[in-house]
């Protein structure tokens, strides 16, 4: 941020300049070559917030120098300027301006200008100011722009741009300021620009160049800012950096892989340093003392290193220093004294080191600081007293999880501008102040694991009412102290702006007010373990923005409010070990994001709402413990994503539901301690996450599944207590059990119990009779009457597919090779979206508008044209909403190409292996049913099926809708009629094919 200051205030004096320096005038009449560059500029732009240029103001017969972001030269009347800056523009730069050839000034900077930077700009030999930062500019620098020679600044910053550093721009010897930053440029930095021999400024951050320092710039002495942050560059620094670089002002070389010690001549060459950025990298050893002899540094940053060793004392010694970093190291020792000097110091980040001993108490007397972070330290002892010090200018402190004790100093409430105070994990004793609520801007404040306490003379917790004048606070944290005392009913008079309060484990006791509805934009609600009695309000009903609910482990009484059903946005709500009674309520169905729900040690009675069970998003719930009664519904919907179940110690009765077998993602399952009976589901033996399994103390009967030794993550297992009887299995799972796992269970035998089961005849031919044989018979009839209607209905396709035959297919649209390569702007590689085994894939716009996907064979390819002829075969007889739709096709003796739909959400591929992008479980279901759909019309729907060969993620297509299209039937098969079953040789993917769902 510091570099775009620079870059936009010397480009404001650039162009302050400039409007001095020139004017216009009336125009000769036969002077036309500057009017028609700017009317095609014009005509490149597509958007233009205030219409001044593309209708009020540029029109034809008028002056244009008296253009809006025109200027020209007093003698020639020429355009000299371009000035745009901040307009909102959207279009591309036209070539065109190209042609101005007096131009000596092109300012775009802060619009929306996008394609390439037209290579014609190399035409402008009296250009001296090139900017064009801030766009959405994409492909390379043009190596052209070395033609101008005149250039003096030079920005493309902020911009999409890729590709390398043209070296020819080596050859601009009068270019003073290059900005080349947040780009995607790669490669090194080219040997040639340390000919540069006027460059003062070189910064090219947020970029992907790699390569060691480039010390071929030191023949560069001019050099007064140099960044090269937020790259890969690697190797060691060199020691002579200032030696060369006497001017050397702003050095910036954060975020890359830079190792070895800081040089100590790095400090002591560098007297006119100002900042000073060698942040995130890998470098070790100590700070240089030598740092404290820069007189004129203001920002020292080396965050995020492995330095060791103490802070210098030396430091306070820069008396210009406003922000230091050593934050992320491996520092020892104590603050020093010393920094009480810095009277200019406006940021100190000592936090994540190894510091200890206490804070100067006259670090409280530097007026300048905003920032104190010593957050994960080993500091201790107290903050200074209340007496005479004061920050007026403080805006954020961090003391976060040290061993800082002592009361909350009153004076902290003098510190106006304070918008965040964080004292969490320390040995705070004593009163909140209430003088906390005369912070005007305080927006969070964290003062949770301390040993805080209210004021002893009041029964209700009065610093919650002065913080209520807190009208921007948005979150608050007090949990885990000792306040004790009652919630106030002025709570309620909180801001809309509050979203979270955290007041748990703090022995408050007392109902819980129901002013607290009034909390509009509440979020995060957590309440839990204090003494809290009475009931849950109704209106907590209104706080309808609400995602997190916790108010467990306390003495609330009463029902759960049906109110609590308004909460449409709640995700997580934990209500265990409480004294809740009475039925869950029915409307719970309507918590649709509901994620957790624990409702777990209390005495809820009736049974499980139905509509409970359709809360699709559910993950984890825990119903045990109360008396709950009734069957498990056997219309569960959360199969997908539930992974724990908790519902043991209740009265549920019943059998268990087989639908729990589909519940893949399910891990832990506890139903013990009801009554449910007859036989355990062989649906069960699906579960192939489960870990945990506890079906004791319930009266279950029958064999125990064999499907349950697929179980192979399966840690614990209880049948303990039920009536099982037959042999125990002793595969896989099993072959490690402990009989512990089985008690009182008298019909069960097996050689881990070392009971023989010879005596179980009787009973296993009971059961064989009773439920295997028929249900066996059901299912071959039911067989038999599948395979004829199956083959009903294909004979009725196979009749209606025959008559379609004779249906016209529609001609194709005739398209040339030029106009494919017009399409394709030359099948450039800005269009390219992808390379495959027999060609490549192209965007386009074909001659109607229409954005196409061209995918042009490579005739080098072996089997490349052979592919052609099997797609085209296929996929002109076929037509589906899933089928990758084909518009037409160009092909001659040398070329072959397919015109298909353009899919703007890309393959499948991208989608399930990406960090950036994510599906969520309903899109997975869409694209499974779109390509299952897909496959059954090319299996079934068609008179001679056609066989795919290479399905896997990357050949399925995504649209602008998420819609799933097959494509890619370079090596389909077309089975004729009379080979219906025959086996095709094995094509596709050799190797691993990653699953179309995952």
């Amino acid at each position: 941020m510091i570099f775009k200051t620079i870059v936009f205030l010397s480009h404001i004096e650039v162009l302050l300049i400039l409007s001095f320096a020139t004017s216009s005038f009336a125009v000769p009449s036969s002077n036309m070559t500057d009017e028609e560059a700017l009317v095609a500029f014009s005509s490149a732009i597509t958007y233009e917030p205030t219409n001044t240029i593309m209708a009020s103001n540029w029109t034809r017969g008028a002056n244009f120098c008296d253009w809006v972001g025109v200027t020209c030269s007093k003698r020639r009347q020429r355009v000299a300027a371009l000035n745009f800056y901040n307009m909102g523009l959207e279009g591309t730069i036209s070539p065109y301006v190209g042609n101005l050839s007096f131009l000596v000034s092109l300012v775009l900077s802060n619009n929306s200008f996008h394609g390439h930077i037209p290579s014609e700009l190399g035409h402008l030999r009296r250009l001296k100011i090139l900017l064009l930062e801030v766009n959405r500019l994409e492909g390379s620098i043009p190596s052209s722009l070395h033609n101008c020679f005149k250039l003096e600044v030079v920005s493309v910053a902020v911009n999409m741009l890729s590709g390398s550093i043209p070296g020819e721009l080596g050859t601009l010897k009068n270019l003073h300021e290059l900005y080349l930053g947040e780009n995607n440029l790669t490669g090194t930095i080219p040997v040639s620009i340390g000919n540069m021999s006027a460059l003062e400024e070189f910064i090219v951050p947020d970029n992907i160049f790699t390569g060691s320092f480039p010390s071929f710039m030191f023949n560069i002495s001019s050099i007064e800012a140099f960044s090269l942050n937020d790259n890969s560059f690697t190797a060691y620094l060199p020691i002579d950096i200032c030696l060369h670089w006497p001017r050397l002002e702003v050095l910036y070389l954060a975020g890359n892989q830079f190792i070895g010690r800081i040089p100590s001549t790095l400090p002591r060459h560098c007297t006119g340093l100002r900042w000073l950025d060698l942040s995130r990298n890998e470098l070790n050893g100590s700070v240089p003392t030598e740092f404290g002899t820069l007189q004129k540094l203001e920002v020292l940053s080396l965050e995020k290193n492995y330095l060791t060793g103490t802070i210098p004392t030396c430091l306070g010694n820069i008396s210009s220093l406003a922000k230091f970093s050593i934050a992320s190291n491996n520092i020892r020792g104590g603050i020093p004294d010393e920094f009480t000097e810095l009277t200019k110091l406006e940021v100190l980040n000592l936090q994540h080191n190894h510091l200890s001993g206490t804070i100067p108490r006259s670090l409280f007397n530097i007026s300048s600081l905003t920032v104190i972070s010593i957050v994960n330290n080993s500091i201790s002892g107290d903050l200074p007293p209340n007496t005479g010090l004061w920050l007026p200018n403080l805006e954020r402190m961090y003391l976060f999880n040290n061993q800082i004790g002592g009361s909350i100093p009153a004076y902290l409430s003098n510190s106006s501008k304070l918008f965040l105070l964080d004292i969490s994990f320390n040995l705070f004793t004593g009163q909140i102040p209430s003088s906390l609520g005369n912070l005007p801007r305080l927006r969070f404040l964290y003062m949770e694991y301390n040993k805080l306490t209210r004021d002893p003379g009041f029964e209700e917790l009065r610093f919650l009412t002065a913080l209520t004048s807190c009208r921007f606070i948005e979150r608050l944290s007090i949990e885990n102290n000792r306040l004790g005392g009652v919630l106030p009913y002025s709570i309620g008079n909180f801001s809309d702006s509050l979203q979270t309060i955290d007041a748990s484990e703090n022995q408050i006791k007392g109902p819980i007010p129901e002013s607290i509805g009034a909390l509009r934009n509440l979020n995060y609600l957590v309440l839990g373990d204090n003494n809290l009695n009475g009931t849950i309000p109704p209106t907590i009903g209104n706080l309808r923005n609400l995602q997190r609910l916790h108010i467990y482990n306390t003495q609330i009484g009463g029902s759960i409010p049906e109110e609590m059903c308004n909460l449409r946005n709640l995700g997580e709500l934990t209500l265990e070990d409480n004294r809740l009674t009475g039925p869950i309520p029915p409307c719970i169905g309507s918590l649709k994001d509901l994620q957790r729900l624990n409702l777990s040690n209390n005495s809820l009675t009736s049974s499980i709402p139905e509509s409970f069970w359709t809360l699709e998003n559910l993950i984890f719930m825990d119903l045990s413990s109360n008396s709950l009664s009734g069957n498990l519904s056997s219309e569960m919907k959360m199969s997908r994503v539930v992974e724990e179940m908790h519902i043991s110690r209740n009265q549920i009765t019943g059998k268990i539901p087989t639908i729990l077998g589909t519940f893949e993602s399910l891990n832990f399952l506890d139903l013990s301690k009801n009554s449910l009976y007859e036989t355990i589901p062989e649906s069960l033996g699906n579960l192939k996450s489960l870990e945990f399994l506890d079906l004791s103390y319930n009266n279950l009967s029958g064999l125990i599944p064999k499907s349950l030794e697929s179980l192979n993550h399966l840690k614990y297992l209880n049948l303990s207590y039920n009536d099982l009887s037959g042999e125990v299995p002793n595969g896989g799972f099993f072959a490690n059990v402990m009989a512990e796992s089985f008690l009182a269970n008298k019909e069960l035998c097996g050689k881990l119990l070392l009971i023989p089961c010879s005596r179980q005849n009787s009973t296993t031919k009971h059961i064989l009779l009773k439920y295997i044989v028929p249900t066996v018979a059901a299912v071959l009839v039911f067989v038999c009457l599948l395979c004829m209607l199956r083959a009903f209905k294909h004979k009725n396709k196979t009749s209606t597919l025959s008559s379609s035959e004779s249906i016209q297919i529609p001609e194709h649209k005739l398209i040339t090779y030029h106009e494919l390569r017009h399409a394709t702007n030359d099948f450039s590689e800005a269009n390219l979206l992808g390379i495959g085994s027999y060609g490549s894939v192209y965007m386009g716009t074909i001659f109607d508008g229409t954005v196409v996907a061209i995918k042009v064979l490579n005739p080098k390819a072996d089997g490349a044209f052979k592919s052609f002829d099997a797609e085209c075969k296929v996929l002109r007889t076929t037509r589906h909403r899933n089928l990758v739709k084909i518009i037409t096709s160009c092909s001659n003796p040398e070329f072959r190409a397919l015109i298909m739909e353009y899919m703007s959400n890309g393959s499948l591929e991208k989608w399930l292996y990406s960090e950036n992008r994510n599906l969520n479980l309903f899109q997975r279901i869409n694209i499974m049913i779109d390509v299952a759909t897909a496959l059954d019309y090319l299996h079934y729907g068609q008179s001679e099926p056609v066989v795919h060969c290479d399905l896997k993620p990357s050949n399925i297509l995504l649209d602008e809708d998420m819609v799933a299209h097959v494509g890619d039937f370079g090596i389909a098969r077309i089975l004729p009629k009379a080979e219906d079953a025959m086996h095709t040789k094995t094509l596709g993917t050799i190797g691993y094919v990653a699953p179309v769902g995952s």
